[in-house]
């Protein structure tokens, strides 16, 4: 049974750093789209970053310049950097993975989804 665990939130001052990580077992997660979403309170989950099997990411435009994901195949691991980061990054983050390969943010292609990982950033 395919299984997405993140780890890595916590809480931050404005302008740190986090690294989320997302280990996939069950799943050989290599060959497929992944993604990070995020969920604010009261807010719709929103697509954060993409990659797809060849390594192509998408990152939305919110994040792009701040955030990067990537993936270690070794590890069955994938990964959210993220820099110089706002009170707005506040949420849930979620990683999510598909079984196809469609480089997307939308919600609707990714089939798993972890549990997620709380982001907090104070001002």
């Amino acid at each position: 049974q395919a299984q997405l665990v993140e780890s890595g939130g916590g809480s931050v001052q404005a302008g740190g750093s986090l690294r989320l990580s997302c280990v996939a077992s069950g799943y050989t997660y290599s060959r497929y789209s992944m993604g990070w979403f995020r969920q604010a309170s009261g807010k719709e989950r929103e697509g954060v970053a993409a990659i797809d099997g060849d390594g192509s990411t998408s990152t939305a435009a919110s994040v792009k310049g701040r955030f990067t994901i990537s993936k270690d195949n070794a590890k069955n691991t994938l990964y959210l950097q993220m820099n110089s980061l706002k009170p707005e990054d506040t949420a849930i983050y979620y990683c999510a993975a598909q079984w196809g390969n469609i480089l997307s943010l939308a919600s609707r292609w990714y089939n798993v989804w972890g549990q997620g990982t709380q982001v907090t950033v104070s001002s």
